[in-house]
């Protein structure tokens, strides 16, 4: 069963930085995308960044470029999501999600990688992240 699983959330000063991780197991070998995405209260869930496994080809929204990197080992079976300078909107529920790469996949290919929620297809349980003083 192909589950992704999230890790590395806490509370963090603004200004600050963590780390979080997501770990994937149970998949099939080939190309796939991972996207990171948040959720504040009361809001709906936004896409953070993505990245390609087979190149490491990645993409940031606007909000969170420059400030943010996703990065991945596949040795491990682990991406990254590294956020520096973080602000406090950007406290959210963290969540990485996965979709096979496929010629008929549904985004925007002058972009590396799918940034919509509805597009991915396997989802971790997210985890909290809350930026205050």
């Amino acid at each position: 069963q192909p589950q992704v699983v999230e890790s590395g959330g806490g509370l963090v000063q603004p200004g600050g930085s963590l780390r979080l991780s997501c770990s994937a197991s149970g998949f099939t070998s080939g190309y796939y995308a991972i996207g990171w995405f948040r959720q504040a209260p009361r809001k709906e869930r936004e896409g953070v960044g993505c990245i390609a496994n087979n190149d490491g080809a990645t993409y940031y929204t606007p909000s969170v470029k420059g400030r943010f990197t996703i990065s991945i080992d596949n040795a491990k079976n682990t991406v990254y999501l590294q956020m520096n300078g973080l602000k406090p909107e950007d406290t959210a529920v963290y969540y990485c999600a996965t979709v096979r790469f496929s010629y008929d996949l549904d985004f925007d290919r002058s972009r590396a990688c799918p940034i919509r929620v509805s597009t991915y297809a396997v989802w971790g349980q997210g985890t909290q992240v809350t930026v205050s003083s």
